[in-house]
C-alpha cells in the first residue's frame, strides 16, 4: 500500500485553518465558524496536487494549556500530527499580524525538526502579501499570502506545496512527470472560445453557434499542444458586466469562469477582431492583471475582417492606451475556422511564460535599482526625499518585488510606475504582470533630540 504525503495544517485557533483545509481538498468537509475552537479532532482527507495524491490533516488550534485539560488534550493531538507530517502549513492571521503566540508556536514547530510553510492567511486584497513580509522573522523562509475564504493564492499555494513533497517511491516515480501545463480561455459572450478550444482539441468538443452563451460552465480536456507539450486546457462561459448578468445560472457560469481564471497558469484573452477592442475586453484583462496570470491576447475571427491593417493598428493602440499595466502584451491575430495564425499562439504562450516565472537575483536587481534612482532620483514628500535602500524579489508566477527604505510606503504612484516600467523593460518583461510592495524603515532616532 503506497504512503502518501502528509500535510499537515496547524496554527493558532480562529486563523483559518478549516477553511484552508477545505479550500485545498475541494470540499466542505470542517466545520467553519468565527467561534475559536471549533475544530477539536483532527481530521484527513486525500486530493491531488502537483499531480500526485497527498493527505491533507485540518488540526485544532495550538494553545497553551496542561495536558489533562480539553485544549491540552487537542494540542497533543496536533503535535502528534506534526510528527508524522512531511510537511507543515504553519497559518497565522494576516489582519491581526503575527502575536507572541504565533512566535511561540513557530519556536516549537522549529524544534520538531519538520519542513514548515508560513501562510498567511485572511491575506485579502494587494497588501497580503505586504502584510505577510514580517514572517520572514520566523525563520522558515519566504511565506505565502493566501485568503483561503476568498480563494485568493490558493493554486500558487498548491503549486508551492507541490514542490516540498518528498520524492515518490522508485515504483511512482514517473507519476508526475509531464505535469500538464493549466491554460485558460476567456473573454467576452460569442468572442469564438469554443471555436478555439475545438480546433485546438481537434474535435467538434464544444457546441458552437452564432448565439452568445451557448457555453455555461467550465470545460476542460487535455491535448498535446503543436510544440509537443501537454496542456490541460478550460474553455468558459463569456463574461458580461455584471450590470447585465440576471439569471441565478449565469451567475453561477460567470463564478466558474473566475474559478477556472484563478486556477489557470497562461490565459488566452479572446477578443473578437470584427468587433474591435471594447470596455468589457479590457475589464477582463484587468481582471486577469489583477490575479496576476501570464496571458496572450487573441483577436478571433480574423479570416472575416476586411481592412486587417486597421483593424490590427486600432486594437494595439486601444491596448497600449487601456492596458499599461501590462505594457508589451503579445497580441496574436487568429482564425480557429481556418486555422490561420494558430500556430503562432503557442510559441507567445511558452514565451510568456517563462517570463511569468522569471527569477532576478537580488545583486542583479540592486544594480539596475542603483541606476534607476540615479537617472531620476526619488520625489520630494512633504518637503523630504525619500530614501529608498534596496529592492529584493520575493516570489515568481507573477514576478513580485519588495522595496525598502525609510517612508518607502509614501513613494508616490508616479514614481511606482517608473520603477515598474524600468524594471519591465531592463529585464524583457513585456506583457507579464509586475507586482511592487512597499516596506518602510523605521528610524530609531526620528522622535529623539
Amino acid at each position: 500500500m503506497t504512503v502518501l504525503p502528509r500535510i499537515v495544517i496547524a496554527g493558532r485557533p480562529n486563523v483559518g485553518k478549516s477553511t484552508l483545509f477545505n479550500r485545498l481538498i475541494g470540499q466542505r468537509l470542517a466545520l467553519v465558524a468565527d467561534t475559536p475552537g471549533v475544530t477539536r479532532d483532527r481530521k484527513e482527507a486525500e486530493c491531488e496536487m502537483g499531480g500526485r495524491q497527498v493527505l491533507v490533516v485540518d488540526t485544532a488550534g495550538l494553545e497553551e494549556a496542561a495536558h489533562d485539560t480539553l485544549p491540552g488534550r487537542m494540542r497533543a493531538s496536533t503535535a502528534h500530527a506534526v510528527e508524522n507530517a512531511d510537511l507543515v502549513l504553519f497559518v497565522f492571521d494576516a489582519k491581526a499580524g503575527l502575536i507572541p503566540e504565533d512566535r511561540h508556536f513557530a519556536t516549537w514547530l522549529r524544534r520538531t525538526g519538520r519542513e514548515v510553510l508560513v501562510i498567511a492567511n485572511k491575506a485579502e486584497g494587494r497588501g497580503g502579501i505586504a502584510n505577510a513580509l514580517e514572517a520572514y522573522e520566523l525563520g522558515f523562509g519566504e511565506p505565502v499570502a493566501v485568503s483561503a475564504e476568498h480563494n485568493e493564492g490558493i493554486y500558487d499555494l498548491m503549486s508551492d506545496i507541490a514542490a516540498r513533497l518528498p520524492e515518490p517511491p522508485e515504483g511512482d516515480a514517473a507519476e508526475g512527470e509531464d505535469k500538464p501545463l493549466h491554460l485558460a480561455i476567456v473573454g467576452r459572450p460569442n468572442a469564438g472560445k469554443s471555436t478555439l478550444m475545438n480546433y485546438l482539441l481537434g474535435e467538434e468538443r464544444m457546441i458552437t453557434g452564432p448565439e452568445p452563451g451557448l457555453t455555461r460552465d467550465a470545460v476542460s480536456a487535455e491535448f498535446t499542444g503543436p510544440d509537443g507539450l501537454q496542456y490541460r486546457i478550460v474553455d468558459t462561459a463569456g463574461l458580461r458586466k455584471r450590470a447585465k448578468i440576471d439569471e441565478a445560472l449565469e451567475k453561477m457560469s460567470t463564478s466558474s469562469s473566475i474559478e477556472a481564471l484563478k486556477r489557470a497558469e497562461m490565459v488566452v484573452l479572446a477578443i473578437d477582431a470584427t468587433q474591435g477592442v471594447g470596455e468589457q475586453d479590457m475589464h477582463i484583462a484587468r481582471l486577469i492583471e489583477r490575479e496576476g496570470r501570464a496571458c496572450v491576447i487573441a483577436l478571433t475571427k480574423w479570416d472575416a475582417v476586411d481592412d486587417r491593417g486597421d483593424a490590427r493598428k486600432a486594437a494595439l493602440d486601444r491596448i497600449s492606451i487601456s492596458l499599461a499595466q501590462m505594457k508589451g502584451i503579445t497580441v496574436v491575430p487568429i482564425s480557429a475556422e481556418t486555422g490561420e495564425g494558430v500556430n503562432r499562439l503557442f510559441p507567445a504562450l511558452r514565451a510568456v511564460y517563462e517570463k511569468w516565472n522569471t527569477r532576478i537575483s537580488t545583486s542583479q536587481l540592486n544594480r539596475w535599482f542603483e541606476a534607476a534612482l540615479e537617472r531620476f532620483p526619488p520625489p520630494l514628500v512633504d518637503g523630504k526625499r525619500l530614501k529608498l535602500r534596496y529592492i529584493t524579489q520575493i516570489k515568481s508566477r507573477p514576478p513580485t518585488f519588495a522595496l525598502f527604505g525609510t517612508r518607502a510606503e509614501q513613494t508616490p504612484e508616479t514614481y511606482q510606475r517608473y520603477l515598474v516600467n524600468s524594471l519591465r523593460e531592463v529585464f524583457e518583461l513585456p506583457g507579464v504582470p509586475i507586482r511592487l510592495y512597499l516596506r518602510g524603515t523605521t528610524n530609531p532616532y526620528a522622535d529623539k533630540d
